[in-house]
């Protein structure tokens, strides 16, 4: 008359089946939590004269070698470069030569394609110390950077500090027709 109403059992077979393979799939999931990278930047002078340059380094870790894009875009620079700034903070305790600072033209990479020099530009680096502790890396490119749709980097050849944290550069160029530099951004990278 009645149908007898099934017993679900909890049977091995069912955890061999379902379950085992859920949890091995599933592990590899939760290893990489810690790496999620945040989509804000913070900075100290929340002004509206600040405004924020393109930056790209390959590795964030501390003490680990390092190489870093300082990107001045087309838009970042009105008129033609004669000389660029940039300013270290002296919170960034690590040896920085000439020799592994250079310039050049450069494809900005993006999810496809990677971060790379097209062109070195030639040009003579120097690095001054002030009293204060700040480092300024001087470029002089042998011939005006022109404010044309290319993009040029400053790229930093160094190995990362031992302190986590902020650190915040500073770009100043000094434009043709004008003998003194003027802010063009800064840059805020982060070490983990």
């Amino acid at each position: 008359m009645f149908k007898k109403a099934k017993k679900f059992d909890l049977n091995p077979k069912f955890f061999k089946f379902f379950l085992i393979p859920i949890v091995l799939v599933s592990t590899p999931l939760f290893n990489n939590i810690k790496d999620a990278k945040a989509g804000l930047e913070f900075q100290w002078d929340q002004n509206s004269g600040y405004k924020r340059l393109k930056w790209f380094m390959k590795e964030n870790k501390r003490n680990f070698r390092n190489k870093i894009y300082f990107f001045l875009r087309p838009y970042d620079r009105k008129t033609g470069l004669l000389k660029i700034e940039l300013a270290i903070p002296k919170t960034f305790k690590r040896k920085i030569e000439t020799k592994n600072i250079s310039f050049c033209k450069v494809k900005i990479g993006g999810f496809e394609n990677r971060t790379k020099c097209l062109e070195d530009i030639p040009s003579d680096i120097e690095i001054n110390t002030e009293e204060s502790g700040l480092r300024l890396v001087k470029i002089y490119p042998y011939r005006p950077i022109p404010s044309n749709k290319e993009s040029y980097a400053i790229v930093l050849k160094v190995v990362n500090p031992k302190k986590r944290g902020l650190y915040q550069f500073h770009s100043y160029g000094q434009p043709q027709g004008q003998s003194v530099s003027t802010y063009l951004g800064s840059s805020t990278i982060v070490i983990d």
